[in-house]
């Protein structure tokens, strides 16, 4: 009777632990599946509903990564080749990632009726708070491109408490003067919808060679469902007032600022950087980037990303991989402390794995 008894336990313990292997081996693939597509959520704010991606869990013991797309994109085709990347995911694995449409610009949103009355930047930059509150979290680290960076820096500085520090891709602080102004007006007549905003998006070496990525956004763009809602994001951003930030009214958090060194705004980021406060913004100016550097430049954004984030405290044992390996960064103090352009002090180096981040006040303009 103890041999059956033994025999029958011996059969039966196998089919119990491979149901209980298949059984996690299923969970795994599953959480697996959501973290990659996200939670979507649309949320109420004072001024209407936002569309918004949460990626992980809602740890708040760190502050999340909260992303803002650029005008003729949204969240997915302007930062999901960059938060996928390979070298991301020992960043993305620690924080929580919550990626905001603007207003009818996600995919397959319903279009505006005729005279819908679009919200101005200000107004879509004072319906994060409800975002935040929504996840329960106290802060974010911002990645905003363009019009994105533009709105997260209106949101920062009306709460600087809640932003523990700042990635703007493409900054334009300025309001549109009486020339851009009739430029625009200009193009709206003699170019698309969709050609206007790839001269935003694109370099012109880029627009010129007509890329596979290019053409890629412009026949998205043309085919989108939602062109009307592009197109009044699109305006409102052309009718943005001037940030004035400058040296004693800034942001209180630590600044990144990036851009292409044959990006349309590449020479508002400079103006930008030249208004910052240099003990707390690093400037990176990627070299061969084009206009959307989150795009082409994953892994360069990706080692600059991880410096930013390490000298905000976090991450510190990660270590350095491409960069550090085989590129040499050049670190640029281009500013003099009295806000006028001085004479470019660079060290060229080659980076070693572990090294501290380069002091916030330098530029790094990173090339390979």
């Amino acid at each position: 009777m103890t041999t059956e008894m033994q025999e029958i336990a011996i059969t039966e313990d196998k089919p119990l632990l491979t149901g209980q292997a298949d059984s996690t081996k299923d969970a795994e693939l599953a959480a697996r599946i959501l973290l990659d597509q996200g939670q979507e959520h649309s949320i109420e704010t004072p001024h209407g509903v936002l569309h918004v991606t949460l990626h992980g869990t809602r740890t708040t013991r760190r502050p999340a990564i909260l992303t803002f797309h650029d005008v003729g994109l949204e969240s997915k085709s302007c930062f999901s080749t960059l938060f996928k990347f390979e070298e991301m995911q020992e960043i993305v694995k620690n924080f929580t990632l919550i990626h905001i449409d603007a207003p009818g610009q996600e995919e397959g949103a319903a279009a505006y009726p005729t005279g819908y009355q679009y919200p101005s930047m200000e107004t879509i930059a004072e319906m994060i708070p409800a975002v935040l509150q929504f996840f329960n979290f106290r802060t974010v680290i911002g990645v905003g491109v363009g019009a994105g960076a533009y709105i997260l820096s209106k949101f920062a500085l009306a709460n600087p408490d809640s932003v523990e520090g700042l990635v703007l891709v493409n900054i334009d602080t300025n309001a549109r003067g009486w020339i851009d102004w009739a430029a625009q007006k200009l193009s709206s007549v003699t170019s698309s919808l969709t050609e206007q905003i790839l001269c935003h998006l694109f370099s012109q070496e880029e627009l010129s060679s007509n890329t596979e990525l290019l053409q890629s956004h412009r026949d998205r763009i043309g085919k989108a469902s939602n062109l009307v809602n592009i197109e009044l994001l699109w305006k409102t951003y052309n009718s943005r007032r001037d940030l004035n930030i400058d040296r004693n009214s800034t942001f209180k958090c630590p600044v990144m600022l990036v851009v292409g060194d044959q990006a349309p705004y590449e020479e508002a980021a400079v103006e930008c950087n030249s208004k910052m406060d240099p003990t707390t913004t690093s400037f990176l100016k990627m070299a061969d980037a084009g206009g959307l550097p989150q795009l082409t430049q994953p892994a360069k954004l990706t080692e600059a990303f991880k410096y930013f984030i390490q000298g905000m405290g976090y991450m510190a044992s990660s270590c350095m991989t491409r960069l550090s390996r085989s590129r040499t960064t050049s670190l640029s103090s281009s500013y003099s402390m009295d806000g006028s352009r001085s004479r470019s002090r660079t060290l060229s180096q080659g980076s070693q794995g572990g090294q501290m981040p380069p002091s916030p006040s330098q530029t790094m303009e990173v090339s390979c």
